[in-house]
């Protein structure tokens, strides 16, 4: 099985789609966080960046909650990319790039779910989260740098560290980790340049066939405290969770909250 070490860039390369070819990739074996390694660089980037890291001794989730890891058991990276922007434009950008993963791992052989508005899920458990960090460009425009963190293997003293039951796919830790990274890339650079000319909305059925929690009963949490809580109807054009309720129809914006079951 290829290491973490073993990752290299050209290797990566050699495996990607055309449309990937204009992607500089960087292979580091450890650093703090790619996506802050990346946004500190924004401003001087020459084009599409993926860095991508064994392991990181900083990773954050939303909201700065630390990204618990351990190398060779994740796959964790980032990938700066500018858009036309404006960044209003950018608000279902998070669920575009779900939307990437799954059908990456689906073709793979591994089905997956996502969860609103930024996990991906297998039986029911995270396999994967995602995070967005935006910057104004120098030269108008928005830089985005998209940091994903992907389950491979789940050690039971990772897991205890966690606190929670995660999801992983010991099957994809088996393939060849350049030619695993280079498949994720490939679909992620397609999807980004449809999502800068489209928007979200062509993204949305898409979207809404892989909802983990379509028809379920769900509550909306703010820091803890119940926002709302109804029935779990999809996603709309711009990205917002659909959420039928007592008093009818909520379209909910992202921002930090978090959704969860009714029961849990």
């Amino acid at each position: 099985m290829t290491k973490h070490s073993d990752l290299n860039s050209a290797a990566i390369a050699a495996h990607c789609a055309t449309g990937a070819a204009h992607v500089c990739i960087e292979v580091v074996d450890e650093t703090g966080s790619t996506n802050a390694d990346l946004l500190a660089r924004c401003a001087t980037l020459a084009g599409p960046t993926l860095r991508i890291a064994g392991q990181q001794t900083a990773g954050r989730g939303r909201a700065g909650r630390p990204w618990v890891s351990q190398a060779d058991a994740s796959l964790m990276f980032s990938l700066a990319w500018r858009f036309k922007g404006p960044l209003h434009q950018l608000v279902g950008l998070p669920l575009a790039v779900g939307v990437a993963l799954a059908e990456t791992m689906s073709s793979l052989g591994v089905p997956v779910q996502l969860k609103w508005p930024n996990d991906m899920l297998k039986d029911g458990h995270k396999l994967a989260g995602i995070l967005v960090e935006t910057q104004q460009a120098p030269d108008g425009g928005v830089w985005a740098v998209i940091g994903c963190g992907i389950n491979l293997l789940m050690p039971d003293a990772l897991e205890r560290q966690i606190g929670r039951s995660v999801s992983a796919v010991p099957w994809l830790a088996q393939m060849e980790r350049n030619t695993l990274v280079a498949a994720l890339l490939s679909r992620l650079a397609a999807v980004l340049a449809e999502f800068d000319d489209t928007g979200f909305a062509p993204f949305t059925e898409r979207w809404n066939l892989l909802h983990a929690w379509q028809g379920q009963h769900v509550k909306i949490l703010d820091n803890g405290q119940l926002l709302q809580q109804g029935v779990a109807a999809g996603v709309d054009h711009l990205g917002r969770l659909l959420l039928r309720t007592d008093g009818g129809l909520q379209e909910i914006m992202s921002g930090d909250v978090s959704l969860r079951l009714l029961g849990e």
